[in-house]
């Protein structure tokens, strides 16, 4: 779905939500890609039912366009950056859900927005005057101990809060590429050159949360003759360039 700044906050903000949307409909099929792995159970509860002794700080990112190729993603994370990502498709009524560990820069990012915000003192909606429905709401939650606040838009022009809703959205991408990388490499090989494609294309435009993240999981695609040698290729030309 779908990034930091704003007329120059106006105009980067729109950028931002197109080059985002762009993301998750770049060069897919109209149709669902089948999850052919088993559904996984979440590696930390929900975020609305997580307890104060299970972790005093919990905080979600919830996107949803019901018309988008992928129509609803949640990111929810603990104090750590331990949690999960979850994924519907568009015809699709079963989510997929992926771990997810944030990278020690990725969370520091994360963590320094939502203090910036204040978030659990603010009264502030985030909502511009301008209405953009059409790009989907966002919602961003945060509880710590016994307090709680959830905020929805579709359209800020306040930094912190787009920036921290791109923080999100990069996240959500790399969970993304993971899980349909996978997919391909047990049951779909012929998708592998088209998500090295989209995964080239994230990274030139800074679009990941962490690339380094993902340089063993280049390390084994590289030498993976399951899938096709392009995509081989690809995955060793975009390793040289994540660690150069």
């Amino acid at each position: 779905m779908y990034s930091t700044s704003i007329k120059t906050k106006q105009i980067l903000s729109a950028a931002l939500v197109v080059a985002s949307a762009a993301i998750f409909t770049c060069g897919q099929t109209p149709a669902r890609k089948q999850n052919d792995r088993a559904p996984k159970s979440s590696p930390v509860l929900n975020v609305s039912d997580t307890p104060a002794q299970v972790d005093p700080e919990t905080y979600a990112y919830d996107f949803s366009q019901p018309q988008f190729f992928i129509r609803h993603v949640v990111v929810e994370h603990d104090s750590t950056g331990r949690g999960r990502v979850v994924l519907e498709w568009l015809g699709d009524s079963t989510p997929v859900v992926e771990p997810l560990q944030l990278s020690g820069a990725a969370l520091g990012r994360i963590t320094s927005l939502w203090q910036a915000l204040r978030f659990l003192d603010s009264e502030e909606n985030y909502q511009a005057d301008k209405q953009f429905p059409h790009l989907g709401t966002m919602k961003l939650t945060m509880r710590s101990g016994t307090r709680s606040r959830t905020a929805q838009f579709n359209w800020t022009h306040n930094r912190e809060a787009a920036a921290l809703v791109n923080e999100y959205r990069r996240a959500a991408d790399q969970a993304t590429f993971v899980f349909e990388i996978t997919i391909a490499r047990e049951n779909r090989p012929l998708d592998a050159p088209k998500l090295m494609d989209q995964l080239e294309t994230m990274v030139t435009r800074n679009g990941l949360s962490d690339p380094q993240q993902l340089i063993p999981l280049l390390r084994e695609l590289r030498t993976d003759e399951r899938i096709p040698l392009m995509a081989r290729n690809h995955a060793d030309r975009i390793l040289k360039k994540i660690t150069k």
